[in-house]
């Protein structure tokens, strides 16, 4: 802007040079005195999960509108070629100051083509597109620490060796997580990266799922403590404003939930609005993850984010820095669907074409049909809790372990991480369902630990209804305060009373039988066996039976 004569500038606004030419009735210079502005570009995705090849059915969709009927406007999204032909578009706008991030569960729970690799192929893919950090989420751990270690910093699995036949590079982004310490206080990964653009510093804190020991197996996270993720971000602050940073953006994989569109924040709730509400007034932005939803917020004066999950959406956020004080002055977000409808990255494509033709003759094997679709537990298809595939699963670990006593068998509504269509089922399709490769335990439970199990299922935050094997059943009631849900007069096996005083041989899988999903009391049974792995349980139950129609869902009563 063009200044004033000097002489209208109050002596404090007066430079060397202006006070000068006040002095000597000079002309004023021209000059700008407005602070110099720099923009940062940050990218973000979270909950990608191995999917590169693009995603199937519903997962593959984003609710985009609705018709003048009111029946949804959807369109195809997510891809990993799609995803960084997306991500390298947004780059340009930026080239030199945009940062791209995910907020964990980048891996894990993931399908075949990555899976079978140990996701070796999504980091590789995630290479590719240029992800600058990655906050740790739970999925993360689904093989332990020493595995994850693997993911950052390469070498072939200490089991399976390279596959494929090349070597593994690890991962050239940096993995972060700042609330996961070992015993003497030493981080996993870095806590922080920052980034210098244009002479202002950024941090980017990576925060993991505090819940994780819930929802992990225990034996992979030994001698590693979750802390609060919000209290670990207090503490950081002062550290980072010692090195002249300003400018905060936290990648937590925890999120929230809402009613409106993708880009919208209609009724925000869960977790995520206490985390962030306890954050420092320092923090400027969360890139949050976990729930799967999408959603753009301002929560206690924090720009809040969310993209859905599989690749399907970008966060793309414009900060706006002070040049002199560091500091954020504006921030903007759009959550942008990541369509379909566009060339994809040649070498991201040429990756998955490789690693999908590599495990081609495995996924398409047929394992048998079903008669109808298996679907996942919906409490408005089914209010009881249960579900025709859950059903399924449960009787097919029951069917595998008989040998060892079985009697009845439980699944986790969150080990159950697809739906199988009607007709011939695929390696592919079973492995999609139950991805995390976890071996199946019986162990033995009394009468009474089977009724405190019933009872776990509503306490914490998430209520978890396990899906029972056939023969087994009871009604829980709605009303009823947690801890006393189900009436164990109530609780039968195969017609049969169950015993309180009573021995039952219960299987589960590895993950349960270390107490995941807060289920504690299976930490105390006892004369263990193991099992086979899940999905091989699947497929020995498909080609025993086929073609199998959908379990009846009776065997689990929901009383008001």
């Amino acid at each position: 802007m063009r200044l004033p004569p000097p002489r209208c500038f109050p002596p404090l606004l007066l430079t060397a040079s202006l006070l000068l030419s006040c002095v000597h009735g000079g002309s004023a210079p021209t000059a700008d005195l407005r602070p110099r502005k720099v923009s940062l570009q940050v990218l973000a995705i979270n909950d990608f999960h191995g999917n590169l090849a693009p995603p199937e059915g519903s997962s593959g969709e984003l609710r985009t509108g609705s018709n003048p009927d009111g029946s949804p406007v959807r369109v195809k999204a997510g891809g990993a070629t799609h995803l960084a032909r997306h991500l390298a578009r947004l780059r340009e706008l930026a080239p030199k100051n945009t940062v791209i991030v995910s907020a964990g569960d980048l891996i894990g729970a993931s399908p075949l083509v990555s899976a079978l690799f140990h996701d070796e192929p999504t980091i590789e893919a995630m290479n590719l597109a240029g992800l600058d950090f990655n906050a740790v989420g739970n999925h993360e751990f689904d093989e332990g620490t020493t595995e994850l270690r693997r993911m950052q910093t390469g070498g072939c699995h200490p089991v399976d060796g390279c596959q494929d036949g090349t070597p593994f590079e690890g991962a050239t982004f940096k993995f972060l997580s700042a609330n996961v310490m070992d015993a003497q206080g030493t981080t996993l990964f870095p806590p922080y990266g920052v980034r210098e653009v244009e002479g202002v510093k950024v941090a980017f804190i990576g925060m993991t799922l505090e819940g994780t020991p819930e929802i992990v197996d225990a034996a992979g996270i030994r001698g590693f403590q979750f802390r609060d993720e919000a209290d670990t971000v207090n503490a950081l602050v002062p550290e980072l404003k010692k090195q002249g940073v300003r400018a905060i953006v936290v990648l937590i994989h925890e999120g929230g939930v809402q009613k409106g569109s993708y880009d919208g924040c209609e009724g925000i709730s869960g977790p995520i609005v206490d985390i962030v509400q306890r954050m420092d007034a320092e923090v400027d932005a969360v890139i949050s993850g976990h729930t799967h939803q999408a959603y753009n917020c301002v929560i206690a004066g924090k720009r809040v984010t969310s993209a859905a999950s599989y690749g399907r959406l970008i966060t793309a956020m414009n900060l706006v820095l002070d040049g002199a004080t560091g500091d954020v002055v504006e921030i903007t977000a759009r959550n942008l669907p990541v369509t379909r409808d566009t060339e994809g990255v040649p070498e991201v494509q040429a990756l998955v074409e490789r690693y999908d033709g590599l495990s081609a003759p495995r996924r398409n094997r047929v394992l048998g049909q079903v008669t109808a679709p298996l679907q996942q537990p919906n409490a408005q298809r089914w209010p009881s809790g249960e579900s025709t595939l859950g059903n399924a699963i449960a009787d097919s670990h029951l069917a595998a372990t008989k040998d060892a006593g079985a009697q009845v068998a439980f699944i986790n509504p969150g080990g159950i991480r697809a739906e199988i269509d009607a007709g011939d089922v695929t390696y592919g399709e079973a492995f999609s369902v139950q991805p995390f490769g976890n071996a199946l335990v019986t162990m033995t439970l009394t009468g009474a630990q089977l009724h405190t199990l019933l009872e776990e299922q509503w306490e914490g935050t998430l209520v978890r209804i396990l899906q029972p094997s056939q023969g087994f059943g009871y009604t829980w009631k709605a009303s009823a305060p947690v801890g006393q849900k189900v009436d164990p007069a109530s609780m039968r096996l195969n017609g049969a009373p169950v015993d309180p005083a009573g021995r039952y041989r219960v299987t589960v899988n590895s993950f349960l039988a270390n107490g995941g999903d807060s289920f504690r009391v299976f930490t105390e049974g006892t004369e263990r066996r193991g099992g086979p792995l899940d999905v091989d349980a699947m497929e020995a139950w498909l080609k025993a039976r086929s073609p199998q129609p959908p379990p009846e869902t009776n065997r689990i009563q929901r009383a008001q």
